[in-house]
């Protein structure tokens, strides 16, 4: 069986306990922490509040599936400060957040932290070189504190942003970290489709990448909207048969951050459409 997770981002209407205890009770094994405010952002987040947060997890009787670093909105918003910023300072900030959310992820016994893909570059004036040399001395930055935690570096491709497609991530981690286990792939389902990729054959030809799997539904105009499953047009069926056919051993996290007024109703009927699936 593969393991489904939920992810908290849905949930930023209320706490993270809260949100635990609703994806708890949605029947999920796995719970996603988002690294940010209002949850579980690590400068705000102390010694006293891991263990109580501990405590609400092991009541719900689930795991953490993954650290979700991607946003940084107690910074600045949805991607910034990026890896790529034409200032250090920010970059830095970047850098710095990272190595804070390993060590909560290590913290959680999560073996992955999801982290944005360098970040948007249309309209920055940065070229692509510069913008992925600053991504990778970004994450050789971070690298030491992962190898000291055991903690994988997920990176997700996403629409928009520097790496958009498997194929972009697959060239950036040849080229600067090709014989590096910790720098792996977040292969967000929804996001592959969005770039005209088929999500199925990305599991199917490059499994050894993949550390951890985001999954939403699509429309089939492929605009990047997060539907529930059932929504859109992605073929889950094909997903985890796929899954199940490489022997992937890693989460299922759904991610619907979109859903905040409805999130644990959203939570409970995506429950309902994939865990079938998943057995």
């Amino acid at each position: 069986m593969i393991p489904l997770a939920f992810s908290t981002n849905a949930f930023k209407k209320h706490s993270v306990q809260q949100a635990i205890d609703a994806i708890a009770m949605a029947g999920y094994a796995g719970v996603e922490l988002m690294a940010d405010i209002p949850h579980v952002y690590p400068p705000h987040f102390d010694t006293t509040a891991r263990k109580q947060l501990q405590g609400t997890i092991s009541r719900g009787n689930v795991q953490v599936s993954n650290l979700n670093a991607f946003t940084l909105f107690a910074e600045g918003d949805t991607y910034h400060p990026t890896w790529i910023e034409d200032d250090a300072a920010l970059r830095l900030k970047r850098v710095d957040h990272t190595i804070r959310c390993i060590e909560l992820a290590a913290d959680f016994e999560s073996k992955t932290v999801s982290l944005q893909p360098g970040g948007p570059l249309i309209g920055t004036g940065i070229s692509r070189g510069v913008a992925s040399e600053r991504f990778a001395d970004g994450l050789r930055a971070v690298l030491p504190v992962a190898r000291q935690n055991g903690v994988i570096l997920a990176i997700e491709p996403e629409p928009g942003l520097l790496i958009q497609t498997s194929r972009e991530y697959l060239e950036f981690k040849q080229r600067f970290f090709a014989d590096e286990p910790l720098v792996r792939m977040n292969c967000d389902i929804g996001h592959l489709f969005c770039v005209g990729e088929d999500p199925v054959q990305i599991i199917r030809t490059m499994p050894e990448q993949i550390a951890h799997i985001h999954l939403e539904d699509i429309a089939e105009n492929r605009v990047h909207q997060h539907l529930a499953p059932g929504k859109g047009v992605i073929d889950f069926p094909q997903i985890f048969a796929a899954l199940k056919e490489v022997r992937y051993p890693g989460w299922v996290t759904v991610e619907l951050y979109p859903y905040e007024d409805s999130a644990a109703r959203v939570a409970q009927a995506a429950y309902r459409h994939l865990h079938l699936l998943a057995r």
